[in-house]
């Protein structure tokens, strides 16, 4: 490389071509709200599950989003989110039919701009939850920035941190979605599907939050500084 090419500025990604209708879709999302003060049951939550072609950040994409809304204490059935973001020319590969994404459900697929708005919409200004939050923060942050132009900046809370935080006992500190619903006798009607996933997530969630409020952490952003506590305490005892 010579220093004339150093010196070039890097190259800008290309703005997302959406239509009209699109843009003013993407103007009129709510900002999200910072986690705040208000007791967990007065919190609403949405809680999500990515389905993914693969576990690389960089590269893999989304199949699938679910998600279900915590309101008022308990999981709101009538609030529940899902589409699958695969065009019908998608070529099918082995993540797809390990997540159950057939040709009938890859022809049904949602367009991904329009299915990433809904998306959007649907969350509003709330807080998210998700197992292993980082990946599917990291993904579906992503899938919005190429699709949209969008940057996500709602706060997201780990579940399978909560877990060991609040039942320090249990000694599943390294332990999956399965571990946990074991652990709480919970049962997951189909796993490796979004929405499923994202339902016993919130049973999940709903166990947690019970026992927050009796450690004194009810509110989100008590959960967020015990959280930060409690990372530092895993930091720590790694050395």
């Amino acid at each position: 490389m010579n220093l004339f090419q150093w010196l070039k500025p890097p190259k800008r990604a290309k703005a997302p071509d959406l239509t009209p209708d699109q843009r003013l879709r993407l103007s009129e999302l709510p900002r999200p709200a910072a986690l705040n003060a208000k007791s967990l049951r007065q919190q609403r939550w949405v809680v999500l599950d990515l389905e993914t072609s693969g576990l690389n950040m960089s590269r893999d994409e989304v199949l699938s989003i679910g998600a279900v809304v915590i309101e008022d204490g308990a999981i709101d059935l009538a609030q529940q989110f899902e589409r699958t973001l695969l065009r019908p020319d998608h070529k099918l590969n082995p993540s797809v039919l390990i997540h159950g994404l057939g040709p009938s459900a890859i022809a049904a697929g949602s367009e991904p701009v329009d299915a990433l708005l809904d998306f959007m919409a649907f969350v509003g200004d709330s807080p998210l939850l998700a197992f292993h939050a980082p990946f599917d923060q990291h993904m579906i942050g992503r899938a919005l920035k190429e699709s949209l132009g969008y940057r996500l900046q709602h706060p997201f809370l780990d579940v399978a941190e909560l877990a060991p935080l609040l039942f320090p006992k249990a000694c599943l500190r390294q332990a999956g979605l399965d571990d946990w619903t074991a652990f709480f006798g919970l049962h997951a009607e189909e796993r490796h599907h979004a929405s499923a996933d994202a339902m016993v997530t919130a049973e999940l969630a709903l166990i947690l939050f019970s026992h927050a409020r009796r450690q004194e952490m009810d509110s989100p952003i008590q959960l967020e500084q015990g959280l930060a506590k409690w990372r530092r305490r895993q930091q720590s005892h790694s050395f």
